[in-house]
């Protein structure tokens, strides 16, 4: 009991917390249940701006791509080639778990989404074995995606959600403990000036217009037949406006009567302008810019569209991720040690069901993987057959050290007296074909 008494001890003491190890303590309430939202606070709001075009739809097809990309804590050999994987609490977090509200899938689409809206953002690793700030040998438990708010020489201040308490919280921390990650395509969706933001406002202005054309006003001019100019004739005039205006409110289909001298002309005709041409300029330029094509969003794109927009858009933000987490996460004892941070890409999510076996057939003639991986690739059991974990070529013969002993042959001789011969190894690879 002591000993247990003892290790419960030394794991409290080498438990660290972002939030609770603060200089100053957090407002905490008496309910145990603690606080609730419709909704889930910890969720990415994008800025209104966004919400209201087109636009989201590319951020959320690009967002949910790169988050598919699977990033792990590994060991490498010394050729710099993958291993192993590490069993540690920052794989946990980068394969399983982020933390109690998000799976590792949707952590990194959280911090897509933060990335284009605000530029930056920055992994928060929340619960920690040690003090970060202490000592760079500690394991990540918890990580959240927090917003930069200020910057400073050596720290960053972020907005991070607190699971404890139900709300975002500042916290001001050292850039060497949080891996702040900048938007590789910044300068095309993030500047004041760029495609992007400018295409924003445009769309926006279509929408200002749409909603004034649809507002139900009017728009009409009375011409009277008499000139206002003294102040006993505007009075007239705004009467018969208002006489007009409560003809028009109180009828039932909108009808009212006007003098035989009096002209109505109404303004609220379509006004020809170029905003829908240039508004199509600028999404064709911004789909250049990003590598997305209208095929991509749609899910039509051929092999050769495809690849320009995994290398072009998604390989990008993956790179910019993995080396944030890689030069802050990982100390130099560590990387002395092998260890890594790497990103794998499946080849075979875009390969028809049609080439399948063709590409199988090449890895498995060419020794590159055995039939067991390509039955999970399929996604089938694994064999239990021994050799479907072997890494050989079966269209080959085997060779004489690998065939199985087989009995002496019997040849009769010429004088009738039987002698025994022993066939040569190449003649048994013959009877074996």
């Amino acid at each position: 009991m002591s000993s247990f008494g003892s290790r419960l001890k030394r794991t409290i003491k080498h438990a660290w917390n972002a939030f609770t190890n603060r200089d100053f303590q957090a407002d905490t309430r008496s309910n145990s249940e603690g606080v609730s939202f419709g909704g889930r606070p910890d969720r990415v709001r994008v800025s209104i701006a966004n919400e209201r075009s087109i636009l989201s739809a590319i951020i959320l097809r690009i967002a949910i791509d790169v988050s598919s990309v699977e990033i792990r804590h590994v060991r490498k050999d010394e050729n710099g080639r993958y291993l192993e994987d590490i069993d540690s609490g920052m794989n946990t977090c980068l394969t399983l778990e982020a933390n109690i509200d998000q799976a590792a899938t949707a952590f990194r689409q959280d911090l897509m989404f933060t990335i284009f809206d605000r530029g930056s953002a920055a992994i928060v690793p929340v619960d920690t074995t040690i003090n970060p700030a202490i000592s760079g040998s500690f394991d990540i438990k918890t990580m959240r995606i927090g917003e930069i708010e200020a910057w400073f020489p050596q720290d960053v201040r972020v907005q991070v959600y607190n699971e404890a308490v139900g709300r975002r919280e500042p916290l001001t921390l050292g850039k060497r403990t949080v891996a702040v990650i900048e938007n590789p395509l910044y300068a095309v969706m993030n500047e004041p000036n760029s495609t992007f933001q400018r295409l924003i406002r445009k769309l926006n202005l279509l929408d200002a217009i749409d909603e004034q054309s649809a507002s139900g006003k009017l728009d009409l001019i009375i011409q009277l037949p008499y000139v206002v100019k003294s102040e006993a004739r505007r009075q007239q005039a705004e009467q018969r406006r208002k006489d007009i205006e409560v003809q028009l409110k109180g009828s039932k289909y909108g009808i009212a009567y006007t003098d035989g001298t009096e002209k109505i002309t109404q303004l609220n005709r379509p006004a020809e302008n170029n905003l829908l041409e240039q508004i199509k300029f600028l999404t064709e330029m911004l789909y250049t810019q990003l590598g997305v094509t209208p095929e991509v969003m749609n899910g039509t794109a051929d092999e050769a569209a495809m690849l320009n927009y995994q290398n072009r858009t998604v390989v990008p933000l993956v790179e910019a991720m993995v080396q944030a987490m890689r030069r802050t996460f990982l100390t130099a004892t560590a990387r002395t040690q092998k260890q890594d941070i790497m990103y794998f890409k499946d080849p075979f999510k875009l390969v028809p069901v049609s080439q399948i076996a063709e590409i199988a057939d090449k890895f498995v003639r060419n020794q590159i993987a055995s039939a067991n991986d390509i039955r999970q690739i399929v996604g089938w059991k694994p064999s239990k057959d021994p050799k479907a974990d072997q890494l050989n070529n079966p269209n080959m013969p085997a060779s004489a050290a690998e065939l199985p002993t087989r009995a002496p042959l019997r040849v009769p001789s010429s004088v009738g007296t039987p002698r025994r011969l022993t066939a040569a190894p190449s003649e048994l690879a013959t009877r074996q074909r």
